[in-house]
């Protein structure tokens, strides 16, 4: 099976250089929740050099909570607020000579797009033809799915999940796994269960690096083969 292993960069945490060769698919800061220009230029240049693709990792304007908190925001505005950002990484992406290939919404946006119908339709809507990543059987994967458009299914190997699949909210006691092998046994789950096409690890996690390396392991152990699904 094909497996896809992705990464948040270009958000200036300091891990963008041992986690770019590890990974398959790059979600590339926009510049709104995190990160600069100097950030994003050499997350785009490490892709280009390890050979990752790159996609949009489009957020709030919310620095002080690097996008993780929750805005009411109507389905035209989720729209604008993709396709500028998304606007922006393509043509810095394009000095450096490649292409956004996909569009995965960062923290909050990403939540209230998997939960939302309005914003989910906002989202699909700013993507233009571009891929969408999110949680299966989410609100999100709906609205594509009914307008004709490309979804990717996305599990995450550093956060717990509630029983409806959504994820466990940062706030709250245990939303995130520190240890790398119950992550893996999550990947298992994933995998098998929700049948996600990606695995991603955030790249300001604690052990991020470590994290990636024990998923690596498993999927080449399992015979997965790490392949980019754009």
């Amino acid at each position: 099976m094909l497996i896809d292993l992705n990464a948040d960069l270009g958000e200036g945490a300091g891990t963008d250089a041992d986690l770019m060769p590890l990974i398959t698919s790059a979600n590339i800061c926009c510049g709104f929740h995190a990160g600069n220009v100097d950030a994003i230029a050499n997350a785009l240049e490490l892709a280009k050099r390890h050979r990752v693709i790159v996609g949009a990792h489009p957020g709030y304007h919310d620095r002080e909570h690097f996008g993780r908190r929750e805005q009411e925001r109507d389905e035209q505005h989720v729209a604008l607020l993709c396709r500028h950002q998304i606007g922006a990484l393509r043509a810095v992406a394009a000095w450096s000579g490649l292409i956004v290939r996909y569009v995965k919404p960062h923290g909050a946006l990403y939540n209230q797009a998997c939960r939302d119908r309005g914003y989910a339709f906002g989202v699909v809507w700013g993507v233009s033809e571009l891929p969408v990543v999110g949680l299966p059987a989410s609100q999100l994967q709906r609205i594509a799915d009914a307008e004709g458009h490309p979804f990717v299914p996305e599990g995450f190997a550093d956060r717990r999940y509630r029983p409806d699949g959504s994820l466990v909210p940062r706030g709250e006691p245990d939303a995130m796994i520190h240890d790398p092998k119950e992550a893996v046994d999550q990947v298992e789950w994933l995998i098998r269960e929700k049948q996600v096409r990606t695995i991603c690890v955030h790249g300001d996690t604690a052990g991020a690096v470590e994290f990636v390396k024990a998923v690596r392991g498993f999927l080449r152990d399992r015979g997965h083969e790490m392949k980019a699904f754009a």
